[in-house]
């Protein structure tokens, strides 16, 4: 599956069924960066039990605002529509998976 992105029209149709991991990135942001590839690797071993979206936060203002978005890259998962969980700043593969795994 491949990492999609969304904006605020298309944030709670996007988000509101399953578990969904929200990236919130800028394109000059160096940490947003280095968590792309790492997020890839994930949605490849997960599969269908967490599907991960991308909100650009210079696109879509509204969305960041909504959740408190104050620093990226942040993480969020949503649960059928409901924010359950938060993460910010870079984190290497091993921690993202030890954070999701109660999630999926």
């Amino acid at each position: 599956m491949a990492i999609a992105n969304i904006t605020d029209q298309s944030f709670n149709t996007e988000t509101a069924a399953g578990t969904v991991l929200v990236d919130f990135w800028a394109p000059w942001c160096g940490p947003c960066k280095m968590v792309a590839p790492v997020l890839e690797e994930i949605d490849q071993e997960v599969g269908d039990k967490l599907k991960i979206k991308k909100v650009n936060v210079d696109e879509n203002p509204d969305s960041s605002g909504r959740f408190g978005v104050m620093s990226i890259p942040t993480l969020m998962v949503f649960k059928n529509g409901e924010m359950v969980d938060k993460m910010m700043g870079f984190q290497p593969k091993e921690q993202l998976l030890e954070w999701l795994r109660p999630h999926i």
